[in-house]
């Protein structure tokens, strides 16, 4: 996948320079971009910005202001290289929500790292959920991993949403994510009060979640407490009808009236006894089956898987 970096200068002195310098990278794009050129940057949206302020005539920071106006670049790192090295320029630059100010007598070899750390922070990033902040699958198997290679003995909780696509056909996916968002909230607040130490709280993606806890936690009124807040907090996100009659009314294909049950949520707790599992795929093999049972129950509950080694 190609990693596009715009660098807006009116020569193209430093794009060339840094395609030197990154030659044997090709998956990094350097393209040049003069300041009259700017709503190429709002269509095509690169992965970061690099701003050569002694190449260019117009303010510095008022070109930020104006990528930073638009919406959709609020989330692109930008970079100013520049031989100013005024303390005001340099505040001016930060205010305007500019992430990285370098001085050009720092060298290219300086500049080369900086690029290369802050696409590690980018590859990073992207396994963190944007909707909740929290850890993505990525994170979760290391995190898994991790605790299985120092043969402890750990519970996983693996949670979802029942009857949730019903709520998004009725309410829509906007409606949605403000439960998926109240659902991560109520986990981690329930996880870190409960929880004595070493827990962690993971998005795998859609209405999944998970929560690891130490051997010693106890998960039983950590499920509960998660169960309790949920059920409490989540009849806000429907229409007093709704949460009153207690289902949404959804027309199927062939026209008939369906009822649904109003979101709730299921639980399945793995007890990761030392050495019973020697890998994350068979715990998660057991947390989806431990799931599935949990889900033939009506309305929210935790279900603990008992088997032994």
């Amino acid at each position: 996948m190609f990693q596009e970096i715009y660098v807006i200068e009116e020569k193209e002195e430093l794009t060339k320079e840094l395609k030197e310098l990154f030659k044997n990278q090709g998956n990094l794009r350097f393209r040049k971009t003069s300041t009259s050129e700017l709503q190429l940057i709002f269509r095509n949206l690169p992965q970061l910005i690099i701003i050569n302020d002694d190449s260019i005539e117009e303010n510095t920071v008022e070109i930020c202001k104006k990528i930073r106006e638009n919406e959709d670049n609020n989330i692109i790192p930008i970079i100013v290289l520049a031989s100013n090295e005024d303390k005001q320029f340099k505040i001016d630059l930060a205010m305007n929500y500019v992430e990285y100010y370098i001085a050009k007598s720092m060298g290219t070899e300086y500049l080369y790292y900086r690029i290369r750390n802050i696409f590690r922070l980018l590859l990073v990033n992207r396994t963190i959920s944007p909707l909740t902040g929290l850890p993505g699958n990525g994170i979760i198997q290391t995190e898994l991993k991790k605790r299985l290679l120092r043969h402890e003995t750990f519970t996983v909780l693996y949670l979802d949403l029942d009857n949730f696509k019903a709520y998004n056909d009725v309410y829509g996916f906007l409606k949605g994510d403000e439960i998926i968002k109240f659902t991560a909230k109520t986990i981690l607040k329930n996880v870190s009060n409960t929880a004595k130490s070493d827990m962690f709280v993971g998005h795998i993606g859609g209405d999944d979640f998970v929560a690891v806890l130490s051997g010693d936690a106890e998960y039983s009124k950590i499920c509960e407490n998660i169960i309790a807040d949920f059920d409490s907090g989540v009849k806000y996100f429907f229409t007093e009808e709704d949460a009153k009659r207690g289902y949404l009314k959804i027309k199927n294909r062939k026209g008939k009236m369906e009822h649904f049950p109003l979101t709730s949520i299921s639980i399945g707790v793995v007890i990761a006894e030392e050495n019973r599992f020697s890998n994350v795929l068979e715990i998660g093999e057991v947390g989806a089956q431990v799931k599935h049972v949990a889900k033939k129950y009506k309305g929210s509950c935790y279900v603990t898987d008992r088997r032994k080694h």
